[in-house]
């Protein structure tokens, strides 16, 4: 679970700046309260999908054929459609069963996020300067924030208290989370000790995450900005309090770290399977940390896009949670919809690709497959899928396979590309 390595990606994006140039440029502060950012101003969304990928019947009867062939006596633990971009559904089984996806409900969370907020939106962690000359700290989950902006924060702060009359002493309220929200409710406990399971906060060094996950994360940083505070001189007074309280209009912006930018945070969740990065995206979505609340509205926008809805259930943002359920076929169709889309080329190079980067880099290399499948894995006991976007002779095919419970499931799934990338099955299909 550690932060994308910097990789060659195969579709165009629009590059940002590198972390580093963030660090050593830092905004231009302003002396007062900024108004709170808005939402990108985004293209008109493309229309909702029509009926065909809806169809209750596959249109390549020698493709569904050959899954079925695969499958075998497995078929009723599997879920697997196959749709062109035109919409057909070439071959479908199981596609309208509701499974536990694992990660492939990144592909959810990312989606919303990247339709809400846009291509270049950064999440932002801001110290403020209170009217009574104390000082708080917000933030939004930026999955790198790390010791060298904790560091920076700590001498502003320090230089900006040296007019209160009390130069070596810095007050400092941390805005967090209440500690029952730091974990969905639906994570398995023992998950919880993992650094794939560490703690959801909006102030998280490291992504709350060591070797393990880090248990209680404000009382890390508490230790580690008294530290740094130390070392430049300046005494901590440290207090926590809730992330809902609401800044003094007169509050000031003293400083701002950046994090990268929104499709580095996609590909971090879609490629490497980040799952804190996938559920600060959720809740940074829906404008809201309430994981309930961030529930609803991304479900309520995937209604809105057209999208097979049926047994679909969103319980969190990255797919460690076992309540979640979406259907093949509602992948299929969220990938397609996702093509249509006006940053259609950012969501699709936020996945992983087959023998070449992130949870695909080790598979299918040396086969037709390498280089051609850009898509997100999916991993939990018993549980194994993978969705995503397939380049044939014929134009993309958009794959959702999802296991429940498969004795062999990665060769299977792989079984299942080669056959659809044999194109000539289905070159007799009725448009």
């Amino acid at each position: 679970m550690r932060r994308a390595a910097p990789g060659r990606l195969l579709l165009s994006l629009i590059a940002g700046p590198p972390r580093a140039a963030l660090a050593q440029s830092p905004p231009a502060l302003t002396a007062q309260q900024p108004a709170p950012a808005p939402l990108a101003s985004l293209p008109p969304s493309p229309p909702p999908l029509g009926l065909p990928l809806l169809q209750s019947q596959p249109s390549c009867p020698a493709l569904q054929a050959r899954i079925n062939g695969l499958v075998g006596g497995e078929a009723s633990v599997w879920s697997i459609t196959v749709a062109d971009s035109q919409g057909r559904l070439l071959a479908d089984l199981n596609g309208q069963r509701p499974r536990v996806p694992a990660s492939n409900q990144k592909l959810v969370s990312t989606a919303f996020a990247l339709d809400r907020l846009g291509p270049d939106y950064r999440l932002n962690t801001q110290l403020w300067r209170l009217p009574d000359g104390s000082f708080r700290l917000t933030g939004e989950g930026d999955p790198d924030l790390a010791l060298p902006q904790l560091q920076r924060f700590a001498r502003l702060a320090l230089a900006s208290a040296g007019s209160t009359g009390q130069p070596s002493l810095v007050r400092l309220q941390l805005a967090e989370e209440p500690a029952q929200a730091w974990w969905p409710a639906g994570w398995h406990p023992d998950d919880r000790f993992y650094a794939y399971g560490a703690p959801i906060t909006r102030l998280a060094l490291t992504s709350n995450a060591i070797q393990s996950a880090v248990p209680n994360p404000p009382s890390r940083l508490r230790s580690l900005l008294t530290k740094a505070l130390a070392q430049q001189g300046g005494q901590a007074q440290l207090s926590l309090v809730p992330a809902s309280s609401t800044l003094p209009s007169e509050a000031e912006l003293v400083h701002q770290e950046p994090s990268a930018p929104m499709h580095n945070l996609l590909s971090l969740a879609n490629t490497e399977s980040h799952n804190f990065t996938a559920e600060v995206l959720l809740r940074q979505g829906a404008g809201s940390w309430d994981l309930q609340q961030a529930r609803v509205l991304a479900s309520r926008w995937l209604s809105e896009q057209g999208l097979p809805m049926e047994g679909v259930v969103v319980a969190d943002g990255s797919g460690l949670d076992r309540a979640n359920r979406l259907t093949s076929r509602f992948l299929a169709a969220l990938l397609l919809r996702m093509n249509q889309h006006p940053y259609a080329s950012q969501y699709l190079a936020s996945m992983a690709v087959a023998g070449r980067r992130g949870t695909l880099r080790n598979l299918y290399i040396g086969t037709p497959i390498e280089g051609r499948l850009y898509a997100k894995t999916g991993t939990l006991t018993g549980v194994r899928s993978i969705s995503g976007v397939l380049e044939t002779a014929d134009g993309p095919r958009y794959v959702s396979a999802i296991s429940n419970g498969a004795g062999s499931p990665n060769g299977t799934i792989g079984a299942v590309l080669r056959q659809v990338l044999n194109t000539q099955l289905c070159a007799s299909a009725p448009l």
